[in-house]
């Protein structure tokens, strides 16, 4: 997750794509280069263990953007395969 943040605010959609499960990921993304993404708050963790093959994360994201600043809120399901997390979609 924290990985998947720090590509927002670096703008880096091609890490967002590869790091998106196959089976939700759009064939592209653009990013919004006017929103700066600045802080990062995890509210909670469900599973996401060295064990489990899922895991949830409640999330707050801090932007700003020509409109002022914002929080995006958001609850992101995450599946592991091959040992790698991919994000798979809001919840």
């Amino acid at each position: 997750m924290r990985s998947r943040f720090s590509a927002f605010a670096l703008a880096d959609a091609a890490y967002l794509l590869a790091t998106w499960h196959p089976s939700t990921r759009p064939e592209s993304l653009e990013l919004d280069a006017s929103t700066r993404w600045y802080r990062l708050d995890v509210l909670r963790t469900e599973r996401g263990g060295p064990l489990d093959r899922d895991g949830v994360v409640a999330f707050d994201a801090y932007y700003r953007s020509p409109d002022g600043a914002g929080v995006q809120h958001e609850v992101s399901a995450f599946r592991r395969d091959d040992g790698r997390w991919f994000y798979v979609a809001e919840n």
